[in-house]
């Protein structure tokens, strides 16, 4: 990237722009989302903390000891919800998975209590130790959680992968994520401080950004990242695909793909296809 101009950054971040008919995507998601929380036994918002947006939701695996599969959805760290991904969950819960999908806060949050990227991302890491501890008893095996996000989904499964879970607390397993796939991830936060439609919103410090991005910490010491992105997504969001395998290196990021034909949000109908490239992936870190 040769600079942080404007007009540039907005081009290559704003994929509500970019991608002229979202509104579609958008709501058939909610549709088929609201169809899959009727048809699955799904647990609907459980509290996986008591902070703000701490539940989640959990489509129990139809046989015991399961892989589980967390998914976080994307928005920039400012918008959407878990409920609006529920579609997800049904071609997963097919092949036998336990699928959870967190709910994090939204920046800015309010003056009073104010929502930080850092903070979003310790809230998933709670998520995700509830999960270890509490998923068994809707189906799922503690020792087989793979962690999957789309976005800034993808920037928060790469940072899961990394976390040092012995910090979180002692009787955590130092593997409590055994793999991730990131779907269109974002890995240095860097120019997102400069990009006019979210520098309101997001409000990153320098500090924040440093500390947030996983293309700038040392690869993980255990498990993998599939990273992946759309052919069709902007050129800054290819270059983060491929930055993260640059910082980390092949044996973390043994798969580095774009796909061709999809944009910022076709890649996430192509996670939910189990015909798709995409879904086989997931499954295969599912199943490894």
């Amino acid at each position: 990237m040769a600079s942080y101009e404007p007009a540039w950054l907005e081009g290559m971040y704003n994929n509500l722009a970019r991608v002229k008919d979202h509104p579609e995507y958008f709501q058939r998601w909610a549709r088929d989302s609201a169809a899959a929380r009727d048809a699955l036994p799904a647990r609907i918002d459980v509290p996986y903390g008591s902070g703000t947006n701490e539940t989640l939701d959990i489509f129990p695996a139809p046989v015991p000891d399961a892989p589980v599969l967390v998914f976080i959805h994307g928005g920039y760290w400012r918008a959407m919800d878990k409920k609006d991904h529920s579609f997800i969950a049904p071609a997963f819960n097919d092949r036998g998975v336990c699928v959870v999908q967190p709910n994090y806060a939204l920046c800015p949050g309010t003056p009073e209590q104010p929502v930080t990227v850092p903070g979003i991302v310790m809230q998933m890491v709670r998520a995700l130790e509830w999960t270890w501890r509490h998923v068994a008893n809707y189906g799922g095996d503690p020792s087989r959680i793979t962690v999957a996000g789309h976005s800034v989904g993808g920037h928060m499964a790469a940072a899961l992968l990394s976390c040092d879970w012995k910090a979180v607390a002692p009787d955590l397993p130092a593997q409590l994520v055994r793999n991730a796939l990131s779907v269109s991830g974002l890995y240095d936060l860097r120019p997102l401080q400069h990009t006019p439609f979210l520098v309101n919103t997001l409000k990153l410090t320098d500090a924040d950004a440093l500390r947030a991005s996983p293309a700038l910490w040392p690869a993980p010491k255990r498990g993998q990242l599939y990273a992946l992105a759309g052919g069709e997504e902007s050129e800054e969001f290819i270059r983060h695909n491929a930055m993260i395998r640059e910082a980390w290196g092949r044996n973390t990021v043994p798969v580095c793909e774009v796909l061709p034909g999809l944009n910022h949000f076709g890649v996430v109908d192509a996670l939910a296809d189990p015909a798709h490239a995409l879904h086989r992936h997931a499954v295969h870190l599912l199943e490894a």
